[in-house]
């Protein structure tokens, strides 16, 4: 389920089944021995609407589909919506008609924020000093921030004649309910008018899109419409509790039309530290709190995804006035966190345009200013975000062909269009991490009755596996898993990896390679080379 740090939302907890399916069939002399990682999938709980992705853009034709009044949710990743009266029956007859990818509940959203009441027009906002904030002065408008939250209050004095404000859909602020999203933008872009509160970037280009009642087929349309502008910087201040392969292939394909996503770990702390997504997903900059002391916030959860933490203990926020009449108070949680890094981002972001959108993402972790444990932490991450450190730190080496972790990211008519492949002969370098890059999956043409032969070397245990053109993902098991894995190489240590094998089909297909960390390794650089041979 996916929560927001926001206050006492309402909304049924739906528990989601996650389905792990083992088929009892000996495996082929490739697939003999082979250890990787278990995919994960979610199973559609009864009574709940929806959400349907099609093998094919025709599908949206079927009979089915529409007599159930199904609603495009997002065109890109070809999502519907299906009402719950209708749904088994549109699953089912999409499932015939071979149509379905795949099926999930469409789910609402969970609170985790922490509200704390505070003096209105806080004079001190006690984290521009922490981050840095005071020591530069922020650009003039360039790259966006997408505020993905319950709407904002454009009648507020912070922005009701506030330029470079853009409402992606229809905002409605009518209820307790509703005041996140102003609070949370606040953070961001409050300018510097004179009154109020100032934001992290007092002039950032604003994009507002209200998620309604917080359903996951809301937060997809709000990811699709945010990333159709191109470069720019997401933010989430919430999660879902549970896995949803949707939700990773909308943050997949945000980061390939050159957006960033930034989350909230979640204010978990004292219930076990519970794992939302995105916050915990590959390629999301995950942010937790501290307090003004840099220690860790008392609500803000532990997490093995965590890359760095932000204020978020007595935060001035803008409020609507039906929530307090003079328009602010003071809140706590990673919610208010999060916008700090995302606005920060989009500061550093438009000051150093040539950084592409992982280096971004690198430049703020490795930056940030480390506290409590020495290095990176379950608690802080790898420290306290600095926006000083953040516009001169060094840059590492692009990260090619990001985001690459599965097949449906690299080929045609998946996440995107076009997909990626592999020009051969090929030498590159690249790296991977457990939690924000897990896997490397690289599209290669091999010719009709051609070789191609795939060699890593690294110091790390970098794993290596070659993979057919039938395959769907490199989780497959059972048939598939004997049908599709040709080759692959786990040696110990930090020895050579090579695979290679051949095509024995009468016509070109693509081949994939896969990279991957042997166990118990968090982050590898490793250098590749593939060569394809014609006989």
């Amino acid at each position: 389920m996916f929560v927001l740090c926001f206050p006492r939302l309402k909304g049924r907890l739906l528990t989601i089944g996650v389905i792990l399916a083992a088929l009892a069939i000996a495996p082929s002399a490739a697939a003999a021995g082979f250890a990787h990682p278990q995919g994960r999938t979610v199973a559609p709980a009864r009574g709940s609407a929806v959400l349907v992705q099609l093998t094919s853009a025709g599908g949206a034709l079927s009979p089915e589909l529409r007599a159930a009044n199904a609603r495009p949710v997002s065109l890109a990743l070809d999502v519907w919506r299906v009402p719950a009266a209708h749904a088994r029956r549109v699953v089912v007859a999409l499932r015939h008609e071979r149509l379905l990818q795949r099926a999930e509940p469409d789910r609402k959203l969970v609170p985790f924020t922490h509200l704390s009441a505070g003096d209105p027009l806080l004079p001190n906002e006690w984290w521009i000093h922490d981050i840095g904030d005071d020591a530069s002065e922020p650009p003039p408008p360039g790259v966006p921030v997408t505020v993905i939250d319950t709407g904002l209050d454009a009648s507020h004095p912070e922005f009701s004649s506030r330029p470079n404000t853009t409402m992606l859909n229809v905002q409605t602020v009518l209820s307790s309910e509703d005041i996140h999203g102003t609070a949370v933008s606040s953070i961001v872009g409050a300018p510097a008018n004179g009154q109020g509160l100032v934001g992290v970037y007092p002039q950032a280009v604003l994009h507002e899109w209200d998620f309604g009642d917080g359903s996951l087929s809301d937060i997809l349309a709000g990811l699709d419409a945010a990333s159709k502008r191109g470069r720019g910087v997401v933010n989430f201040s919430g999660g879902f509790l549970g896995y949803s392969a949707l939700l990773e292939q909308g943050i997949d394909r945000t980061l390939h039309r050159g957006a960033i996503v930034v989350a909230a770990v979640g204010n978990d702390r004292q219930s076990g530290s519970r794992s939302f997504v995105p916050a915990s997903m590959p390629h999301v900059l995950t942010v937790g709190a501290n307090d003004k002391a840099d220690n860790v916030a008392f609500f803000s959860s532990r997490s093995s995804a965590l890359d760095l933490v932000a204020p978020g203990i007595a935060m001035p926020v803008a409020v609507p006035t039906f929530y307090d009449t003079t328009g602010y108070s003071s809140f706590d949680g990673t919610s208010f966190s999060a916008p700090l890094v995302a606005g920060a981002a989009a500061w550093i972001w438009t000051v150093r345009p040539q950084l592409d959108p992982t280096q971004l993402q690198d430049v703020l972790r490795d930056s940030a200013r480390d506290v409590g444990t020495r290095g990176w932490d379950a608690d802080t991450g790898f420290g306290v975000l600095s926006i000083p450190a953040a516009l001169v730190g060094k840059a590492r080496a692009k990260d090619p062909q990001e985001p690459n972790d599965d097949v449906n990211l690299v080929r045609p008519h998946a996440v995107t269009a076009g997909g990626t492949r592999l020009s051969t002969p090929a030498q590159l370098k690249a790296r991977l991490d457990v939690t924000e890059d897990p896997e490397d999956v690289y599209r290669v043409w091999v010719p009709a009755h051609g070789r191609v032969a795939v060699g890593t070397k690294s110091g790390a245990n970098v794993n290596l596996a070659l993979w057919g053109p039938r395959t769907k993902t490199v989780y497959e098991r059972g048939r598939s898993l004997k049908r599709d894995l040709l080759a692959y190489s786990q040696r110990s240590g930090t020895r050579p990896e090579r695979v290679n094998a051949r095509n024995t089909t009468r016509g070109g297909a693509y081949f994939y390679v896969d990279a991957f960390l042997g166990k118990g390794v968090g982050e590898a650089r490793y250098s590749l080379k593939v060569s394809v041979a014609r006989r």
